[in-house]
């Protein structure tokens, strides 16, 4: 079935940065029967409603640059502890190996489940700024923020990209614009999550896959080297981006003219190529020989145990995680998808099939289907484009006053207390150096750790490892202090027992552990706001920092 230019409903032509439409500037619009009336434009008006910008994609990286950079630098707040512990905790015990190593390392990095290919990039980053003695918290905190700032703006960029090269000029301004309006890109694009980097480099492998819509010209080896290259580094950074690029790779390989040849001469060596280097970076840094991408998909998907951090509906991510994911963007993508799905009929097969996969996972978050989002800014911007002028600017204004509220909040005040206390505790180890210790009697991995510390001070939390035989009536250590927290402080912090020079806890705990506060001597030292929603029971609108008398 041939490709048509959405307006002029006239074919799409081959051109070397790919396809574009026959026509960008129509002279006229006509919707048909039972689409709404008739719109008749001329073409220049046509051409000044439809074109948002006319500059090169070196310009218009320049100008992403320049927004997600400004993005990373509002988002200050905690989304998930993912964040910190995978990534930015990992990397500051990596770039120590020369020197006095800490940074902790969960209980994930000890059973061989996560990969260190992705905290590499930090640790690279961390060592660089010791080198040149520039390793201040500051730095070590705001750096890589900004660097996955950068990454997110190339993530848009061949989201642009991709969108010209398979619906024109016109449509892929308007994917660009409502991707850079996404609450959730702006609230998850800049983390330092293994989410957000997978997302990156499926976008970018996107650009280069051979669309059906390719078919009719040669598809180069280097581009398809390029696309498998990018497709298997995201899943060398997150084994689950292998969802959505099995499909997408067995596609290409049923619409191979040779077959074998793209199979033996692209597919083995990328692959065997990515698996070497993902076993040698893991044997240097482990210690031994690990295959973590077997180990990964053993513990999430063939055992299950994810779900020991929280089981949904099988439903979840179509009533919730999606919708929630694309907020009032949700409209103008079932708008868009419903009256285009010929157009991107393999994209929106794309997006179900990822999401109907990870639907079947008992352990679902947002972030899991973050990938998905900027494919679906695809339909959003075919709905825009086809809009009149004025719905169009109607439609623009409505995403804009229900996505940037949502996007500040979130950025800058839900979940601040987490981040924002660590701060102080830096400060506070600038003060006592070593003799300092801090307890946190919070959820596990609330907060960030050595990472946002940068001091070998003895820090302790609640751990909370899954437990791995699958023994009856297991509790962790989180789960037997919050069943009664009088007991477990008696038990771990009774006479001869080292006190810590610093308790940090919720408000809400606050009662339960106040004999013990009065007891040992402490005393409020600094209270941070937290958030006006608490997601959960145990934490609480504020985080409160209590300091022996002797420490204040």
């Amino acid at each position: 079935m041939s490709q048509y230019n959405l307006r002029s409903r006239r074919p799409l032509k081959a051109e070397p940065g790919g396809l574009t439409p026959a026509d960008e500037v129509e002279p006229s619009v006509g919707r048909g029967a039972g689409t709404g009336p008739s719109v008749e434009t001329s073409s220049k008006e046509r051409e000044s409603s439809s074109t948002l910008l006319s500059v090169g994609d070196g310009q218009l990286f320049l100008v992403l640059l320049t927004v997600r950079l400004l993005n990373a630098a509002v988002v200050q707040t905690a989304h998930v502890p993912d964040e910190y512990w995978q990534s930015l905790e990992v990397a500051h015990n990596m770039s120590s190996l020369t020197t006095e190593t800490y940074g902790y390392l969960t209980w994930e990095w000890h059973e061989g489940l996560r990969g260190f290919t992705y905290p590499l990039v930090f640790a690279a980053l961390y060592k660089v700024l010791a080198v040149f003695r520039l390793d201040s918290v500051t730095l070590l905190v705001f750096l890589p923020r900004l660097l996955q700032g950068l990454f997110t703006a190339l993530c848009d960029l061949q989201l642009y990209k991709v969108t010209r090269k398979l619906h024109g000029k016109g449509v892929a301004q308007w994917t660009l614009l409502c991707q850079l309006l996404s609450w959730f890109m702006f609230y998850c694009g800049p983390r330092t999550l293994t989410n957000s980097m997978e997302t990156v480099l499926t976008t970018a492998a996107l650009y280069y896959y051979p669309w059906p819509q390719e078919a009719s010209t040669r598809v180069s080896s280097k581009q398809v080297v390029t696309y498998l290259s990018l497709a298997a580094l995201s899943c060398l950074v997150r084994p689950t981006a292998a969802i959505m690029w099995i499909p997408l790779c067995i596609l290409h390989l049923v619409n191979s003219r040779s077959k074998l040849h793209t199979f033996a001469l692209h597919f083995i060596p990328v692959g065997l190529g990515a698996l070497a280097w993902s076993a040698v970076v893991d044997r240097i840094f482990y210690g031994k020989w690990v295959l973590v991408q077997y180990n990964f998909l053993e513990f999430n998907v063939l055992s299950n145990l994810g779900s020991f951090y929280g089981s949904h509906p099988w439903h979840w991510y179509l009533t919730q995680g999606f919708p929630v994911a694309m907020a009032t963007q949700l409209f103008p993508f079932v708008f868009g998808a419903v009256k285009f799905w010929r157009n991107q009929k393999l994209v929106l097969l794309v997006i179900l099939w990822t999401v109907m996969v990870y639907s079947c996972l008992g352990h679902k978050e947002f972030r899991f289907i973050m990938p998905v989002v900027p494919l679906a800014m695809i339909s959003c911007g075919l709905w825009l484009y086809w809009l009149t002028p004025w719905l169009r600017l109607t439609t623009v204004a409505f995403l804009l006053v229900t996505n940037l509220p949502l996007a500040l909040y979130t950025s800058l005040v839900h979940q601040r207390g987490t981040v924002d206390v660590m701060s102080y505790l830096s400060q506070e180890a600038d003060r006592h150096g070593r003799d300092m210790s801090v307890l946190f009697l919070m959820p596990c991995h609330s907060t960030p750790f050595y990472s946002h510390v940068h001091h070998n001070i003895s820090m302790r939390f609640l751990e909370c490892p899954p437990d791995l035989e699958r023994r009856p009536g297991y509790m962790d250590e989180a789960d037997v202090f919050y069943q009664d927290p009088s007991e477990w402080l008696k038990k771990n912090y009774g006479p001869g027992v080292p006190l810590p020079t610093h308790l940090v806890i919720f408000n809400t705990l606050h009662l339960d552990v106040e004999n013990f506060i009065a007891e040992k001597q402490f005393s409020k030292c600094a209270e941070y706001f937290h958030t006006h929603i608490p997601l959960e029971s145990k934490l609480g609108n504020y985080v409160e920092v209590y300091c022996q008398q002797q420490a204040t």
